[in-house]
């Protein structure tokens, strides 16, 4: 009787564990740090899966309380890990294995100092030319949000590039931006953080400087970017898993959509939603092999999400 019985009841144990990891993935809880590239991906990926009949999440926090977060299993998902910019966020959880980088979702990413083209055609074009210039620029450096500057905070507290006395204003991305305008109109100098995609390379005349190989990495902090998720989520939720590893960007097409948010002051979602209206071709691509969360076609779910 014993044996008889042994079957059909270890059966329902694993349909039981089988349904307890899907409902552990109907949720999919995404985190960006405020950055209007990965704001957008995010409400990009955010669009996606709700398509697909998940539920979204996303909150906006400081990378090093994203990857806590991402150790603690109090998020599942983040698709800005910059390399080799963020290395020194990240090289601890990499050696751990408790985060795992599972996709390059975008290549050809800058990231560096920049200066207005007026200062840059004066003769500043590297990093070792900012200090000898030090009362013009008020021995000041812009960045975004703390806990986004590390790499900054760095080259002042190293005293390099004759750094070491200098300030390092912290505000966010709108605010950092909002400084440049205001410099620009007056031709005031400043330096500050950029990269690429995004519009500000396209509203200011600006030129990336050279010299910062040492922090940032060659060629203007040349980077791509990466979608990282907690260890195990791949397993334990293998067809937002599919997906994950199957979102791939651009720069035109970021920098498209960020024009969106900035410009035009759409959120992330609206924005994101936008942009896979205008670019329904990616979808073929992201979602191939992938399902609706109600096993149904993945692509004609977020079609129809869509109004395509």
């Amino acid at each position: 009787m014993k044996m008889k019985f042994a079957l059909p009841l270890a059966a329902s144990v694993l349909a039981l564990t089988a349904h307890q990891v899907a409902a552990g993935c109907e949720t999919v809880r995404l985190a960006e740090p405020g950055w209007t590239d990965l704001a957008l991906t995010t409400g990009v990926a955010s669009v996606v899966l709700e398509g697909l009949g998940y539920t979204a999440e996303s909150d906006v926090l400081g990378i090093p309380v994203i990857y806590e977060s991402m150790v603690s299993k109090d998020l599942d998902v983040f698709l800005g890990y910059w390399d080799p910019a963020m290395e020194t966020y990240y090289q601890a959880y990499r050696d751990t294995g408790e985060i795992e980088t599972v996709h390059q979702n975008l290549e050809g990413a800058k990231f560096t100092f920049a200066v207005p083209k007026y200062v840059y055609d004066v003769g500043v074009t590297d990093f070792s030319h900012l200090a000898e210039h030090a009362d013009k620029f008020d021995s000041q450096m812009y960045g975004i949000e703390p806990g986004s500057n590390d790499i900054m905070l760095d080259i002042v507290g190293k005293d390099a590039f004759g750094l070491g006395g200098w300030k390092v204003v912290e505000s966010s991305e709108q605010g950092m931006l909002a400084q440049v305008k205001k410099n620009a109109r007056k031709e005031d100098w400043i330096v500050f953080l950029a990269w690429a995609p995004h519009p500000m390379n396209t509203e200011f005349e600006i030129e990336y400087l050279t010299g910062g190989d040492d922090f940032y990495g060659p060629n203007f902090g040349g980077a791509s970017v990466h979608t990282q998720v907690r260890k195990g989520y791949i397993e334990e939720c293998p067809n937002v898993g599919k997906l994950l590893t199957q979102m791939t960007f651009d720069i035109p097409v970021e920098s498209e959509g960020m024009g969106y948010i900035l410009t035009d002051g759409d959120d992330p979602k609206d924005a994101g939603a936008k942009l896979l209206r205008a670019h329904p071709d990616y979808l073929d691509g992201w979602l191939d092999g992938v399902t609706a969360k109600d096993g149904s076609s993945g692509l004609e779910a977020v079609r129809g999400h869509l109004g395509l």
